[in-house]
């Protein structure tokens, strides 16, 4: 959690230092295109492993409006993690989704907002035996906060609940900048 912490408080300070120099200028909260890109601290947890895995994606959408907007993110694993004592290991082949978000638009450069939608994950175990690859879609929820930069880059950081069903649990801690057009 030492990670997650400190890129909580970074992120936190960024807003907090950025917003009485930019509090009148840079808003994220106007309606618009986007597109970004996220790391994402993934953890797969179900009966027989726990996994910490990373991976990497990208996103566009529309701000509908300043409150409301829609989404679409594809992404794939770029850290894998050893399991069951090493002798298996665990990666995210490939997922992608679609998302509705509701903001709380305000004048500030720092602006809440919640995410549901639907993520299609692919994972895959590998071992001495062979390799087992599981993939399959579920409701997805969260909520994240983006911090304005300039007057087209912000930064985000965002917690996930991907999938929850068949005793499978995928959540995500992301950060990820956004260039707003």
């Amino acid at each position: 959690m030492g990670k997650f912490t400190s890129s909580i408080a970074a992120i936190s300070l960024l807003g907090f230092a950025a917003a009485p120099a930019v509090a009148d200028i840079y808003k994220t909260s106007d309606a618009g295109l986007y597109a970004g890109a996220n790391y994402t601290f993934v953890n797969a947890d179900d009966n027989s492993f726990d996994a910490d895995l990373g991976t990497l994606s990208g996103k566009v959408g529309a701000n509908v409006t300043p409150f409301f907007g829609l989404e679409a993110r594809a992404g794939f694993g770029v850290k894998d993690d050893d399991v069951a004592n090493g002798l298996a290991e665990v990666s995210v082949n490939s997922f992608f989704g679609g998302y509705a978000t509701v903001s709380l638009a305000n004048e500030s450069p720092v602006t809440p907002y919640a995410i549901l939608g639907f993520s299609r994950y692919e994972l895959e175990l590998e071992s001495g035996v062979g390799s087992e690859k599981d993939d399959d879609s579920d409701l997805s929820y969260g909520i994240g906060v983006n911090v304005a930069m300039t007057e087209s880059l912000s930064g985000n950081l965002e917690y996930m609940r991907y999938y929850d069903k068949d005793d499978i649990t995928i959540d995500g801690i992301g950060l990820g900048l956004t260039v707003n057009f």
